[in-house]
């Protein structure tokens, strides 16, 4: 139903966020295809990518949260194919073409947006960022490690060489583009001419002010309704400098300013955001989910506490290391340690825990069945399920009667 209220309650403006992040409608019966794809990206946006791989790499998490079991070469394809590309926006993220206009003024900019240590190459040696575009323009497509000069070898784990930086310059500057190589996540990069369409690449930029008026309302889009900080996190605008475009667009009624019952800040809405009467949902959830990656919007819609603790030590973690939310209807219910043991052909439960109010067996069932059907889909024999959670034993029972079904293409 449309929303006509000017106060709505926590569970409310939850449920407009399911709508508008695509979990109030039935995953697809028939095979997932990219058109599939392209509606979800439809829904949100973008999706942001991440290195980590001990369950899956994340990005193909949304897409199976919402989709279910579906090729997990789709992306890599649509990306090879110019439908989608890597830039930096909420984080490192994969967007649809069409956004690249938009972005056109954080490229111009981005010496000044950039992480400090890989713009200061710009000052300390510029010929050689021309010597290394010159090198892909010649030699493209390249890896860091692929350049004939690479420079010094720093030490740490964040440390990059001059090339690495050099590129990385290049890429946020908009001159090169990137896709990742299959067998370690590194990125190739290119010229962008080679990589996107010339079509796209020839629309014209729009000036700073309307492309932030524009990033806001498909912020407010893909999240229904959303504070001024939810909006301006989505694609990582600066909050100052983006207030006055939100009141532009409050005043244009591209956005409706609205209450949420026990929000400090004011909430907007978008006008085409919808208020299903329930959600019927079922998704485990990346840590880089849009539906919860900003941690205090995640807690003032669903209550739930949430903290991702890869980089914590071991024995001061409090649930995992890789830890999925799971949602079940409206609601975030429990959260999952999980690992994909590829060795072992199992998908291993490393820790199962209810959200206090939720009953352990309604929510094992439930989650039992979502488990396998990832199994299934990342073509692992088995789920197995450790001791270690208060969702564990129920969740252990469920798991035994249920096997993962194979995923066929």
């Amino acid at each position: 139903m449309p929303v006509d209220r000017v106060e709505l309650t926590p569970r409310q403006a939850a449920r407009i966020a399911l709508h508008a992040q695509g979990f109030a409608e039935p995953r697809p019966t028939a095979r997932v295809d990219r058109r599939h794809v392209r509606r979800l990206f439809d829904r949100v946006g973008l999706i942001q990518i991440d290195s980590v791989n001990v369950l899956v790499r994340s990005q193909e998490l949304p897409v199976f949260a919402r989709l279910g079991p579906h090729r997990r070469d789709l992306l890599p394809r649509m990306t090879a194919e110019a439908e989608l590309f890597e830039f930096w926006c909420h984080e490192a993220s994969l967007l649809p073409v069409d956004l690249w206009p938009l972005l056109r003024w954080t490229m111009a900019r981005s010496t000044e947006l950039m992480w400090k240590t890989t713009a200061a190459i710009a000052k300390e040696d510029p010929g050689y960022i021309e010597a290394v575009y010159a090198e892909v323009r010649d030699r493209g497509p390249l890896a860091a490690g692929d350049l004939s000069d690479q420079g010094p070898n720093p030490p740490g784990m964040w440390g990059r060489t001059n090339g690495k930086r050099a590129l990385e310059l290049l890429f946020w500057a908009g001159r090169v583009s990137a896709r990742r190589r299959a067998s370690d996540f590194a990125r190739v990069y290119d010229l962008t001419e080679r990589m996107l369409p010339a079509e796209v690449l020839a629309r014209p930029a729009l000036t700073e002010d309307d492309a932030r008026r524009e990033l806001l309302g498909l912020a407010a889009r893909h999240l229904g309704v959303g504070t001024l900080g939810d909006l301006t996190d989505y694609h990582r605008l600066n909050v100052p400098k983006s207030r006055p475009r939100l009141a532009e667009l409050v005043e244009d009624g591209r956005l409706h300013e609205v209450r949420v019952k026990g929000w400090r800040q004011p909430a907007y809405l978008h006008p085409d955001a919808h208020l299903p009467r329930w959600v019927r949902a079922r998704a485990l959830l990346s840590p880089f989910d849009s539906l919860v990656w900003e941690r205090d919007r995640t807690e003032r819609l669903f209550g739930f506490r949430y903290r991702i603790e890869i980089y914590t030590p071991p024995r001061k973690r409090t649930y995992g290391y890789y830890v999925l939310p799971f949602l079940l209807g409206d609601r975030l219910v429990a959260r999952v340690d999980l690992k994909a043991d590829r060795r072992g052909s199992a998908l291993l439960v490393n820790g199962a825990f209810a959200e206090e109010g939720f009953a352990a067996p309604e929510v094992a069932t439930e989650l039992a069945a979502e488990l396998a059907s990832m199994a299934g889909w990342l073509g692992l024999e088995r789920v197995a399920v450790e001791a270690r959670g208060d969702l564990a034993p129920a969740l252990r029972r469920e798991a035994q009667g249920l096997a993962p079904h194979s995923f066929l293409l």
